[in-house]
């Protein structure tokens, strides 16, 4: 049982909320009485989303969608210019949205698929909400991330990144979920001195939709051996739940978490160098420092 403080009052933005542990993490906010807006790229599925939501905590529970595509950084920027106009402020922000391709994809705007929607939507969009959660006055920045950063090791030139030749859906994915790691640590040092914190997490083996239709045989046959391994959303939501909520890491920042516990990262993970070069990386493939 996760011990929270009083969300009433309190508002809540969930990206990838539309299913897993996503759809649990924004169920479970708005029944302990925030606000909460739920992100999806799909706006059917958004639909069912809000609607489930509804039927569990009430017909009144004050939840909202916002169908966008983060994987484009365009759609980022309207979100977020969406919200500016909308909130006052932002007191929770839970970037759990991710993809783990199974072949390789460059969106329109030329990046590989799992980095842009892992890495450089989170990056974008927490920068481009920082004054809403400023003006909370004590805010939480909470993003997923994986235990497969352990294999993690970020490649600065994005040619090579985006190169169909050098890919390897592992790869892309444990850079991404290191970047996360990262991000979060360069984030929680540049907002040291305000009521920002900024933390991270491994969910654990969730049995979820990450994997996309259109995957590779071979990593649709690898998640099937694995499933029974695997755990329900609603657990894999729990560490997410205490990162935003719980009264005990109200001025923790800058950690990564387990079970909702402080756990091991990489030596990479650790690095502030790595932390440092992966901002500079971001801003420039962004524009958003």
């Amino acid at each position: 049982m996760i011990t929270s403080l009083p969300l009433s009052g309190k508002t809540a933005l969930v990206t990838g909320a539309t299913s897993g542990i996503g759809l649990v993490t924004a169920r479970e906010l708005a029944r302990q009485g925030a606000r909460v807006l739920l992100v999806g790229r799909d706006a059917d599925k958004a639909a069912r989303a809000l609607a489930s939501v509804q039927l569990a905590v009430g017909p009144e529970a004050p939840v909202h969608l916002k169908c966008y595509d983060l994987s484009l950084l365009r759609n980022v920027r309207a979100l977020a210019e969406e919200l500016q106009r909308e909130l006052s402020q932002l007191d929770i922000l839970i970037n759990n949205a991710g993809i783990m391709p199974g072949r390789f994809t460059l969106t329109e705007e030329g990046h590989e698929l799992s980095w842009a929607t892992n890495h450089l939507a989170p990056y974008a969009l927490t920068n481009l909400l920082l004054p809403l959660l400023d003006a909370a006055g004590q805010a939480r920045v909470v993003t997923v991330s994986s235990m497969a950063h352990w294999v993690g090791e970020i490649e600065p030139d994005r040619t090579v990144r985006n190169s169909p030749d050098k890919y390897s859906w592992l790869t892309a994915y444990a850079d991404s979920k290191l970047a996360n790691i990262l991000f979060t640590s360069e984030l929680a040092h540049r907002l040291d001195l305000t009521g920002i914190t900024a933390n991270c997490l491994h969910p654990g083996m969730v049995d979820t939709g990450l994997i996309r239709p259109d995957t590779s045989p071979v990593m649709k046959a690898l998640w099937w051996t694995a499933k029974p391994l695997m755990i329900s959303p609603e657990r894999g939501a729990q560490t997410s739940l205490y990162l935003a909520t719980s009264p005990e890491v109200a001025r923790v920042s800058g950690r990564y978490f387990s079970n909702s516990r402080p756990a091991r990262t990489s030596e990479r993970a650790q690095s502030r160098t790595e932390a440092s070069r992966l901002w500079r990386i971001s801003a420039e493939e962004t524009g958003i420092e």
